[in-house]
């Protein structure tokens, strides 16, 4: 193993593999991703793997935005096929309140140049002719929304920052960050030691624990999310359908499967334990079968679970840690790190090179929580 760095990047996500590429890619060296297990095995390879532009907050619509272009020609870039689906996201009103609140989000969107539209349940059923509208008092519909492979997506952004010289090693656990008054010394491994002053702290539900290592507080903590898929059936609709009070979002995939979740905050387990529950297998076939009747006959192939890393807004934390040089954060997506990778990853690495970014990283610094500058988005699952 390379027993010097100039950028360790613990992590072999999505997250730390972006990062990695665009490091590489804007001439940065001797570049290396650690990974305790493989690339993808955390939350990278168990997500939904959509992605949306339908937020109620700028930040969170610009990131999604410029994520969703990146997407659009990261399989040409990456020369890797990511499985690319535009179909769109249907995401349903039942409440007066949220219809409210979707007004103030397509009027934010579309300020944004991004292509959602308030639409009501009638032409729902134009886009989703097997939709249940029963209840359903409005809904949002953006086309350029979709989701890609997020095993594929993830093994591409290694395979590509590895032709740009990043080296990545895997099943290796970091055991420690020495650091010293004068910032990070070296990253000790099961495998050996690396001597680096520069640490990026990619590691998802495993984020505060690293951060521990270096001695630094991270306000993060990982959560149990479940998700479930069905045989493939013949098409049944394209886009994704999710709403926020009713608490879902599933999807047919391209090769016919039906895969969907939602979270539960109350009752999931906070910790690393993924393991699965009849509980949420039982309520989450109710959801499907309430809103697409015609699924009850189709029989679930499994489950299975990964974690979100939630942060005490939902807002990811970027950027420089306040209380030791060059060590940096990627974490607390709390549920959205695959689907902003592609943005998160440039914006990183322009700021660990340059110091600045393309956007205006500092709103999502670790230090807001102490300012009190709370980043609150009104629309989650």
């Amino acid at each position: 193993m390379i027993e010097k760095a100039d950028i360790v990047i613990i992590g072999g996500g999505v997250q730390g593999c972006s990062i990695a590429y665009n490091l590489a890619k804007r001439g940065q060296k001797n570049i290396v991703i650690l990974e305790k297990d493989t690339v993808a095995h955390g939350a990278s390879g168990r997500c939904g793997a959509g992605f949306r532009q339908q937020f109620g907050t700028e930040m969170n619509c610009i990131l999604a935005r410029d994520s969703v272009k990146i997407f659009e020609q990261l399989s040409d870039e990456l020369e890797y096929d990511i499985e690319l689906n535009q179909r769109g996201y249907l995401i349903l009103a039942y409440t007066e309140k949220e219809v409210n609140q979707f007004r103030k989000n397509v009027e934010l969107e579309r300020s944004l140049d991004i292509p959602a539209s308030l639409i009501t349940p009638e032409e729902a059923r134009e886009i989703v002719p097997c939709l249940n509208t029963e209840d359903v008092l409005a809904a949002t519909y953006c086309p350029t929304d979709g989701n890609v492979n997020p095993l594929l997506t993830t093994f591409a952004y290694a395979e590509a920052a590895q032709r740009l010289g990043v080296k990545l090693y895997q099943f290796t656990e970091v055991q420690k960050i020495e650091t010293d008054k004068h910032g990070i010394r070296e990253v000790l491994t099961s495998r050996g030691r690396i001597l680096t002053d520069t640490v990026v702290n990619a590691a998802g539900g495993h984020a505060r624990e690293v951060g521990e290592l270096a001695g630094v507080e991270i306000p993060v903590y990982a959560q149990r999310h479940q998700i479930l898929v069905t045989e493939p059936v013949e098409p049944l609709w394209a886009p994704m359908l999710m709403s926020f009070s009713r608490n879902f979002y599933f999807q047919q995939l391209p090769h016919g499967s039906i895969l969907g979740g939602y979270g539960d905050p109350e009752h999931e387990i906070i910790g690393h334990d993924t393991g699965t529950s009849w509980e949420f297998a039982a309520t989450m076939a109710k959801k499907m079968t309430s809103l697409v009747p015609i699924l009850s006959n189709v029989r679930m192939v499994r489950q299975w679970s990964g974690s979100y890393t939630m942060s005490p807004d939902s807002q990811p934390i970027l950027g420089e840690h306040p209380q030791l040089e060059r060590y940096y954060m990627s974490l607390g997506f709390s549920g959205h790190g695959f689907m902003l990778a592609p943005i998160t990853g440039v914006m990183m690495a322009e700021y660990i090179m340059e110091g600045s970014t393309c956007l205006p990283i500092e709103k999502l610094n670790i230090t807001r929580f102490e300012r009190g500058e709370l980043i609150l988005e009104p629309s989650v699952v």
